[in-house]
């Protein structure tokens, strides 16, 4: 869990931060967005992104400008150093992991490889 005081080893961009509360508002009070990483994908591994009201004490909690997203530390492994950020350009939209530790990631940038 992260405090004020404290970097978190995940970051969000205002872009995110913004999309992210737009899609919880049409959610039950209390929800969040959990970010993990599931084996599978094209690359070996998968983002997954999913509303989430559960908080374990194991997991990161990240609180920007009233939304608040929740890895747990399985998934941090993975995505420690990231930036999270919404895109919106010809192809679609979509949330994008920026992350250090990929060595290779699939054209559509759901799937990475370490």
């Amino acid at each position: 869990m992260t405090d004020a005081g404290t970097l978190s080893p995940v970051s969000l961009t205002d872009r995110a931060v913004k999309r992210i509360a737009h899609i919880l508002r049409n959610e039950p009070a209390g929800s969040k967005l959990r970010v993990s990483v599931n084996g599978g994908g094209c690359s070996g591994f998968s983002y997954s992104f999913d509303i989430d009201a559960a908080q374990t004490g194991e997991d990161l909690v990240i609180e920007k400008d009233g939304v608040t997203v929740l890895i747990d530390q399985t998934s941090l492994e993975y995505v420690k150093g990231s930036r999270i950020d919404f895109v919106d350009d010809l192809i679609g939209q979509s949330f994008k992991i920026e992350n250090p530790n990929a060595t290779a990631s699939c054209g559509c940038g759901t799937s990475f490889s370490i």
